[in-house]
C-alpha cells in the first residue's frame, strides 16, 4: 500500500486529512504531531510518496519540518495558515510540490487531488526538448518534483529518436529556438503520428515574441509558456494539460468498453475491426474472427439470479482477455455473446485453439457465494476475410447457429 506522511500540531486538522486519504485514496496515512516525531519516523523507513507538511510547528516555527523530509527526496507540500512572496519564493526554491493555504475545505480538496495526482504521475512520461542543457537541468528538476518520469532531448531529431523508443510519452516541452528544426516544425512533425488526444505539446520561448504563442498552437501544440515562467504557472499548464488527457481516455474507455467486463463493446468492433483487417491484409497475415454464446444463459440467470449471470460474463471476460493479444480485439457483443477478432493466427490453428477456449470454459466453473456454477458456450468461427467485417460476423454467426443447432457446447468452423 502506498504511504502518505503527515506532519501536522493540530489533531483535528491531521484526523480529517488522515481520513479523507484512507477512505477516498486507500493510501496508508502515517500522522506525525511534531518535527521530533517526524524524525523518529523516517529513521524507521522513509518510503512515503508524499508528505504533506504544516509549516508551523511548535518545535519548528519556521518551516523547518521541510528540510528535513526533504532531505530525504520525499515530494512535499506545504500547508499554513499564510504566505507572503519572500516566503513563497523561498520555498519554491526548495521544490517543494505546492503549498496550500488552510482557509477551507475547498483547499483541504485541492491538496487531496495534489496527492493523487502525484501518485498516477510515476507512469506518465514527459519529454523536454531544448538545446540548452541547463533549461533542461531546470524544466526536469520541476518535473521530478513532481514525480514524472523525465526524458530529455538536445534536438528535434533526437526528440523524434526518443518518441519513437518512448511511444507513450503524454507531454512534450519543447523550446522554438533550436539549430537545424526549430521548436514549431518539430511539433508539425510530432503531429503527423501523435494526436493532440494522446500527447499533449507545450512550446517555450524566452525571445518575447507574442507571434510564437500563435505559430505553436497552429503548428499543433497545445499550449505556451513565455520564458522566465512562474513555477506556478508551469505546474498549472503542466498539470491541465495531462488530466485533459486523462479526462478524454476516460471518455473515449466509457464510449468504447462494456462497464460490465471491460471488455470492448460492439461499437467498437465495428470502428475498429475495418482498420485492424485492413492492417493485416497489407502485412499479408491472416485474421479470424469468433462468434462465442454462453448457453442456456436465461436458465442460469433464473436459477441463480441476475447477479451470478453477471459474474459468469465477468469470469468469461476475464478468460479471454486472457486468452488473446493486446492486438485483437475481444468484444462483449452484446448480452451473453462475445466477438473476438484475432490477429496473427493460422486459420488451420484456429479450430484446435478454440476447442481448447471451449474446454477451459466448460471447465471452469464460477464461484459464486456458497455456489459453484458450471456453463458451457457455443462458438462459431469465419477464417476468411471474406468480403470484409461484417461479412465475416455473418459467416461466424450462422456457423454458432449450426453449433446451437447440433446441442451446443461445440465449436463450428465456417
Amino acid at each position: 500500500m502506498s504511504r502518505v506522511l503527515v506532519v501536522e500540531d493540530s489533531r483535528t486538522f491531521s484526523s480529517l486529512l488522515s481520513r479523507r486519504i484512507t477512505e477516498e485514496m486507500g493510501h496508508e496515512v502515517v500522522v506525525a504531531n511534531s518535527k521530533a516525531t517526524a524524525k523518529k519516523i523516517l529513521a524507521e523507513g522513509t518510503n512515503f510518496f508524499v508528505a504533506l507538511l504544516d509549516l508551523n510547528l511548535p518545535d519548528a516555527p519556521n518551516g523547518e519540518v521541510v528540510d528535513m523530509v526533504l532531505a530525504h527526496s520525499i515530494p512535499s507540500i506545504v500547508f499554513t495558515g499564510e504566505m507572503d512572496d519572500k516566503l513563497r519564493d523561498q520555498f519554491w526554491a526548495k521544490h517543494i510540490v505546492d503549498y496550500i493555504l488552510k482557509q477551507n475545505m475547498d483547499n483541504v480538496a485541492y491538496m487531496l487531488s495534489l496527492v493523487e495526482r502525484l501518485h498516477r504521475n510515476p507512469a506518465i512520461k514527459v519529454l523536454v526538448v531544448d538545446d540548452s542543457k541547463n533549461t533542461r537541468y531546470v524544466v526536469g528538476e520541476l518535473l521530478r518534483a513532481h514525480r514524472y518520469q523525465v526524458l530529455e532531448a538536445g534536438s528535434g531529431q533526437e526528440a523524434l529518436a526518443v518518441l519513437a523508443k518512448h511511444p507513450d510519452t503524454r507531454l512534450v516541452i519543447v523550446d522554438y529556438n533550436m539549430p537545424g528544426m526549430d521548436g514549431a516544425e518539430l511539433v508539425r512533425t510530432i503531429r503527423h503520428d501523435h494526436a493532440k488526444d494522446q500527447l499533449a505539446i507545450i512550446g517555450l520561448s524566452g525571445t518575447g515574441d507574442a507571434g510564437l504563442t500563435v505559430k505553436f498552437i497552429k503548428s499543433g501544440a497545445n499550449d505556451f509558456l513565455h520564458m522566465p515562467f512562474l513555477t506556478e504557472e508551469f505546474y498549472t499548464r503542466v498539470t491541465q494539460n495531462i488530466e485533459l488527457l486523462e479526462y478524454i481516455a476516460q471518455i473515449k474507455e466509457l464510449a468504447e468498453k462494456d462497464y460490465l467486463t471491460r471488455l470492448y463493446n460492439r461499437r467498437y468492433v465495428f470502428s475498429a475491426g475495418p482498420k485492424l483487417m485492413a492492417t493485416q491484409t497489407r502485412r499479408g497475415q491472416g485474421v479470424v474472427l469468433a462468434m462465442i454464446d454462453v448457453d442456456h444463459f436465461k436458465n442460469i440467470n433464473d436459477t441463480h439470479g441476475h447477479a451470478a449471470g453477471d459474474a459468469v460474463l465477468r469470469q468469461m471476460a476475464a478468460l479471454l482477455a486472457a486468452r488473446f493479444r493486446v492486438s485483437d480485439i475481444v468484444s462483449r457483443f452484446g448480452g451473453e455473446e462475445f466477438c473476438v477478432l484475432a490477429t496473427d493466427m493460422n486459420p488451420a490453428d484456429a479450430g484446435g485453439i478454440f476447442e481448447d477456449l471451449r474446454h477451459c470454459f466448460e471447465t471452469s466453473p464460477v464461484s459464486f457465494g456458497d455456489k459453484s456454477i458450471r456453463y458451457t458456450v457455443s462458438i462459431g468461427l469465419c477464417t476468411s476475410p471474406l468480403d470484409g467485417l461484417e461479412a465475416m460476423i455473418k459467416a461466424a454467426d450462422d456457423a454458432l447457429y449450426v453449433s446451437k443447432n447440433d446441442g451446443r457446447n461445440r465449436v463450428t468452423v465456417a
